[in-house]
């Protein structure tokens, strides 16, 4: 019995020696397989380390589309997918307005900004930004966004459009505004908030899709041709109404209509200008005091701007302007009454109001006392104005308008009725008999500079100041001072044959196209003038 337990006793230890080597072996396995991460584990380890340049996913929520799912400011998330940017899609529309508060504005179409006045439009940095323009209002309209140097294509004709597409790749606000003259300073403005930052990663995507953008082409500085269906727009200094006489007051209509024209600014050079009526300056107008006006403005069809009308012998809002805002093809009226006798001007009054009055829109109303003026045997009806073009003065081709100048007061040009040299052609000359008493109404449309009115070689017998007719007149007068927006009404007597040049007497402007010609026929007058004219005579 011993025996076998010590048999028994020796067996034991060897079995557990056995056991705790397999265990050994296990133990070592399993410290081996958890030291060696699987493939599986790799690629998933892979997949969660963090990038050097990660890409941005965009998680923004998108705004509520518009009814057609067009407009509004609605995320594209196919094109996000497919677009090199770091961001989404969006779609904005804006329709233009005309009238209202402000009077030219941009309206929302669609989604969250649908129906506000020039809503502040969203994104975020790397989303990709699409603006449709709408035309709703049949004026001449646009949309630039300088900061990221984008302008849509001009809309100029009820229902048309214009779209634009840039990468948002920068934080901030930027302001969004219509460049025609005077729409921006008249409420057509808004702005565009970008929020985000751009990650070191994403500069490069962004960089990437701005060099995807057209590339802009150099500014050519050269003008297009002369327009070769230009037409004269200098109005004869001769369109002057019949004396109104000794009559009672009446009432009056009085029908003009606005018209943009392509005109000859000077030989081999064209201008696009704004008339009232197709001429420069606008159709002298003649009333007397007590008369009642009953005026009709009518826009062109064809126009591309808005035109109005502020005749400064109104009483009344604006002259007039504020009821006579009229659109391309449309009209407008009101009523008045000639409280105030005198000689005033008249100007379009839409914004910008220098654009439209530098490219031609003023005029004369003469308000007469009652039994008339004096008779006199000649009136001439002469206007002076300043021209910004784009190009410098004596440039031959067409010629655009300035805005920047305009804004700077430097003209190129200088005109009488409208064009370099208008008034001294053999067909708009002023012309006279010796002995004979002219009458000029003169008057300055400007916008900016103020005229020394003088005719070289005769002195004004009489000069209503500031076209004054009720205060007695100035007498002997060499040069006539008239503001920008004012008028006078000179008389003299002509006494010697010859021509007579009319000038400002800011004789630079002479070298401008500033410059009328008064041709005197008759017999020489020796008591009062005599020499023998050389080669070089001069004037």
């Amino acid at each position: 019995m011993r025996e076998e337990n010590t048999s028994s006793v020796q067996a034991a230890p060897q079995e557990g020696a056995y056991v705790t080597g397999i265990f050994l072996v296990v133990l070592v396995a399993v410290v081996v397989l958890m030291l060696l991460p699987s493939r599986t584990q790799v690629k998933n380890a892979s997949a969660s380390a963090p990038e050097s340049s990660p890409t941005k996913v965009a998680e923004v929520k998108a705004a509520a589309p518009a009814a057609d799912g067009g407009y509004g400011g609605a995320s594209d998330s196919k094109a996000a997918a497919e677009a090199p940017t770091t961001g989404k899609t969006i779609h904005y529309a804006l329709k233009t307005n005309f009238g209202g508060e402000p009077a030219m504005s941009y309206i929302g179409v669609g989604g969250e900004i649908e129906g506000k006045v020039n809503p502040t439009l969203t994104a975020e940095v790397g989303d990709t930004i699409k603006i449709t323009l709408v035309n709703a209002d049949g004026t001449l309209h646009n949309f630039v966004m300088p900061a990221f140097g984008i302008k849509a294509t001009d809309v100029a004709q009820k229902g048309t459009e214009s779209v634009v597409e840039f990468v948002a790749t920068t934080p901030g606000e930027f302001e969004y505004y219509c460049e025609i003259p005077g729409h921006q300073q008249i409420g057509m403005k808004g702005l565009f908030k970008i929020t985000g930052t751009v990650q070191a990663g994403e500069r490069a995507a962004l960089a990437d899709a701005k060099s995807q953008e057209p590339a802009t082409a150099e500014p050519v500085n050269e003008p297009a041709p002369a327009a070769s269906n230009a037409v004269s727009i200098v109005r004869n200094p001769a369109d002057v109404p019949p004396p109104v006489g000794n009559r009672p007051p009446m009432t009056l209509r009085v029908d003009m209509s606005t018209v943009e024209v392509t005109g000859i600014l000077a030989d081999g050079t064209t201008f696009n200008y704004f008339t009232f009526d197709g001429k420069v300056p606008g159709p002298m107008l003649r009333v007397r005091i007590g008369d009642t006006v009953e005026f009709h403005l009518k826009n062109d069809d064809k126009s591309l701007f808005p035109h109005s009308i502020d005749l400064h012998a109104v009483t009344g809002p604006g002259g007039g302007a504020v009821y006579t805002q009229t659109t391309p093809g449309g009209e407008t009226a009101f009523v008045f009454k000639a409280i105030n006798v005198g000689l005033y001007v008249y100007h379009c009054a839409t914004a910008s109001i220098p654009h439209h009055i530098s490219s031609g829109m003023y005029g004369l109303i003469l308000v007469e006392p009652e039994g008339g003026l004096p008779p006199v045997d000649r009136e001439f009806y002469v206007m002076q104005g300043e021209i910004y073009t784009d190009h410098d003065f004596g440039t031959q081709g067409h010629l655009n308008f300035d805005a920047a100048k305009m804004s700077h007061e430097q003209p190129e040009y200088f005109v009488f009725n409208g064009a370099v040299g208008g008034l001294t052609s053999d067909q708009n000359a002023l012309r006279a008999k010796v002995g004979e008493t002219v009458r000029i109404y003169f008057g300055v449309g400007g916008p900016n500079f103020i005229s020394s009115f003088h005719v070289i070689g005769e002195i004004f017998d009489r000069v209503y100041d500031q076209a004054s007719l009720t205060a007695a007149p100035l007498t002997d007068v060499q040069t006539t001072i008239v503001p920008t927006g004012g008028a006078t009404m000179v008389e003299f007597k002509v006494d010697v044959p010859g021509r007579y040049i009319l000038v400002d007497h800011s004789l630079s402007r002479l070298e401008r196209g500033l410059a009328g010609y008064l041709i005197v026929e008759g017999e020489t007058q020796p008591e009062i003038f005599e020499g023998t004219q050389g080669e070089s005579a001069g004037h």
